[in-house]
């Protein structure tokens, strides 16, 4: 972060007397950033809180931001409409809960078996991703931005074990994205719920099984007091949240302020990565030690396959139905391919090598 503020400091010197000329005014920007989650929610509300903390540093003072949680505007999962509307000039959530307003919004949290969270990022910043999220967030006067990567994230909890494609009909359980799109096809019952009333949810068998996050938060939820199959995941290699700002008030920003802005959000998002791979690591060593009565499974072959066939043919069905949707599968199917050549050389190549015993 340290190294961040100095990266961001030059750059408003950079805009030498222009920048000078709009700190000299006095004026203060004050916005309201409205947030899926509830107060002091940990790694996602720490994300926010970084990157305002960043802003009003690198400002000077000149740019504040104050964070309402879930329990202050009451509504987890109205954010689109608070930023695209004006009412909140920032928001932080994950793209694919907007899936009702705009199918398309969904490719740019994560897809089934798709990209890790390094390939991931290369993709928006270097493989056109970026163009693509603004494409689709510009025809509601949105701007989006990477909010923070979970990582590769857990199949989820399970009451009970699953050990054919039988298991899932009439399954009730929560799981966003184009994954519940999935899982629906192969007669599960998917929903979305708020993080907040998950425990209950669980607890009071409203959902028979939930997918979150993985250990970096699940442990602290509770969920494995409820359920004790916790299975490895393949629906969100690389789940990126979102800042979404209002695009009407980012234009009123004075020039370095937006670039404050723009750096704070992209530091706070990888640092959010950062965290969540330390916490997983932490929280699975707690979890193996503590809870012996959680069984880590992964599904059987003919489940994944099941899955991965169905997934294939449902990301084709709907590409035919529009073209940007065809669109933004193709980019980020090429990217995939192309990326995953240097993955496999690198990373599973280095891997299979070092723990070699």
């Amino acid at each position: 972060m340290k190294k961040s503020i100095v990266i961001a400091l030059a750059l408003m010197l950079s805009l030498g007397l222009s920048g000078l000329a709009n700190a000299a005014d006095g004026k203060v920007y004050r916005w309201k950033l409205a947030e899926t989650w509830g107060p002091n929610f940990p790694i996602f509300g720490e994300a926010t809180k970084n990157m305002a903390k960043m802003v009003k540093e690198m400002s000077d003072g000149r740019f504040i931001i104050r964070i309402d949680s879930s329990n202050k505007h009451k509504s987890p999962l109205g954010i689109f409409d608070f930023v695209k509307t004006g009412r909140y000039q920032m928001g932080h959530s994950a793209s694919y809960y907007w899936k009702g307003k705009n199918f398309n919004t969904l490719f740019f949290t994560t897809v089934p078996f798709g990209m890790t969270a390094p390939e991931q990022y290369a993709w928006f910043y270097y493989g056109g991703g970026m163009e693509l999220m603004a494409k689709v967030y510009g025809q509601y006067g949105i701007l989006s931005f990477p909010g923070g990567n979970t990582g590769n994230q857990m199949g989820g909890w399970f009451k009970k074990e699953i050990n054919s494609v039988d298991d899932l009909k009439g399954l009730k359980m929560r799981i966003p994205g184009f994954a519940g799109e999935v899982l629906a096809r192969l007669g599960a019952k998917p929903t979305n719920i708020p993080s907040g009333e998950l425990y209950t949810a669980l607890e009071r068998n409203t959902i028979d099984a939930l997918e979150w996050v993985g250990p970096s938060l699940d442990l602290r939820m509770g969920f494995h007091k409820i359920a004790q199959y916790y299975y490895t995941g393949w629906h969100e290699p690389g789940a990126e949240l979102q800042f979404m700002v209002n695009e009407k008030a980012y234009n009123k920003l004075p020039k370095d302020l937006q670039k404050i802005l723009t750096v704070a959000m992209k530091t706070a998002a990888y640092d959010m990565y950062a965290q969540s791979y330390h916490e997983s690591g932490q929280n699975l060593a707690t979890l193996a030690q503590d809870y012996p009565n959680v069984k880590i499974r992964s599904f059987p072959e003919p489940v994944m396959n099941a899955i991965k066939a169905t997934n294939a043919s449902l990301l084709k069905e709907f590409a035919a139905k529009d073209p940007m949707t065809a669109e933004i599968l193709k980019s980020l199917s090429d990217y995939q391919t192309k990326v995953r050549a240097w993955t496999n050389l690198s990373d599973r190549a280095y891997l299979e090598t070092s723990d070699k015993k």
